[in-house]
């Protein structure tokens, strides 16, 4: 089986527009082969001119629609689509692949296990999943089908970059995308640099 074989396959399957506090944008939504759905929240012309401000965004329901403070997720949300709006350009990726990829439920054991002392990677690792999960080659897809072959992407992960530019997706300019920390994500941000490679300030 070669690689192309194993590349996540998605169809763009529907498309509105999505008022929102940053402004206006276009809401698209694709279908992966096997039933996970995905959006794409673009604003202005992205598909032609330098390369769009974007954000790669894995699914959070506790930081983006719960408001936790546990993470930097609703935090990370919110300032990419501020950004984009303030650029008047730019795209960004929503990703259902809950708790880097171990789903809702087993985040919530992974907390429980953090309210006992375990960092976040350890969390993962004593419930039997890899530290983490996420697959990003289907944000290629998904930035093929909106005409977007070159990002300046909002991220402080070195994996994103990677698997980005792996996929075929030219990676212009990293925008450090540092929000959000608080007395109660301290240490899963710091584990976050140490332990997953995630950049920080200098």
């Amino acid at each position: 089986m070669n690689q192309a074989d194993n590349q996540p396959r998605v169809d763009l399957v529907a498309s509105c527009a999505l008022p929102t506090p940053w402004g206006v944008f276009q809401m698209h939504g694709f279908e992966e082969h096997g039933g996970r759905e995905h959006v794409a929240l673009a604003l202005g012309d992205i598909s032609s001119g330098d390369a769009p401000l974007a954000r790669v965004h894995s699914e959070c329901l506790t930081g983006d629609a719960l408001f936790s403070l546990r993470c930097d997720c609703g935090f990370q949300l919110e300032a990419a689509l501020e950004a984009i709006a303030a650029e008047g350009r730019g795209v960004l990726l929503y990703l259902r692949q809950e708790g880097r990829g171990i789903g809702l439920i087993n985040k919530i054991r992974a907390y429980k296990l953090q309210d006992g002392g375990a960092d976040t990677v350890e969390a993962n690792e004593q419930l039997g999943f890899p530290a983490d999960m996420r697959d990003f080659r289907i944000a290629r897809e998904m930035l093929a089908l909106l005409g977007v072959d070159a990002v300046r992407i909002m991220t402080n992960n070195p994996r994103k970059i990677a698997t980005l530019e792996q996929a075929g997706i030219r990676v212009a300019e990293r925008v450090p995308l540092q929000v959000g920390r608080n007395p109660y994500n301290d240490h899963y941000l710091d584990t976050k640099r140490a332990k997953l490679g995630h950049l920080f300030g200098a």
